[in-house]
């Protein structure tokens, strides 16, 4: 049985895909208040990581970075930069791809959310507290110029991911 971290995490995960599955529930329409709550909800979440639960499980191994936090700041990276050009269907398909593979090492079995469970020991409601009480992350306009699209596909190919086009 999760714990309330692993839970925490994971409840989180099934809001946003809850979410980008209503901001794309139409074919070649994006729903602008399901992808704006997405946006702000996966920009904290992401944030949350990278603030709290990452230098946590650095600290509790003694400054030794989570062997897995490589991988899931490259996908971060390539998620934000998703987030900074109006979203297109290729954007959404791309960020769902990249989800799909990203949530699942954060949620296996010796995975990120894991880790965390089990190295919080007697910090664990205190670290509970710092998750649920983490702000929300500034959210800037979309940028339509060409080279903020440029840029997140860079980003994506840097993580080792695919830019999907939408048919």
């Amino acid at each position: 049985m999760p714990g309330a971290l692993y839970q925490y995490m994971a409840d989180d995960h099934e809001r946003l895909d809850s979410l980008l599955q209503r901001a794309v529930a139409k074919p070649g329409v994006i729903d602008a208040e399901s992808y704006h709550e997405f946006r702000k909800g996966l920009l904290r979440h992401i944030s949350m990581e990278e603030k709290i639960v990452l230098p946590a499980i650095a600290r509790w191994q003694g400054g030794k970075k989570a062997a897995i936090g490589e991988r899931l700041r490259l996908d971060h990276g390539a998620l934000v930069a998703l987030l900074a050009p109006p979203p297109t269907p290729s954007i959404m398909l791309t960020i769902r791809s990249i989800l799909e593979v990203h949530n699942e090492l954060e949620e296996q079995e010796g995975g990120l959310y894991k880790l965390l469970e089990n190295m919080a020991g007697p910090e664990t409601e205190q670290m509970l507290t710092q998750l649920k009480s983490a702000p929300p992350v500034a959210v800037l306009p979309n940028n339509d110029k060409p080279e903020v699209l440029e840029a997140a596909k860079k980003a994506v190919a840097r993580a080792g991911h695919e830019f999907k086009v939408a048919s």
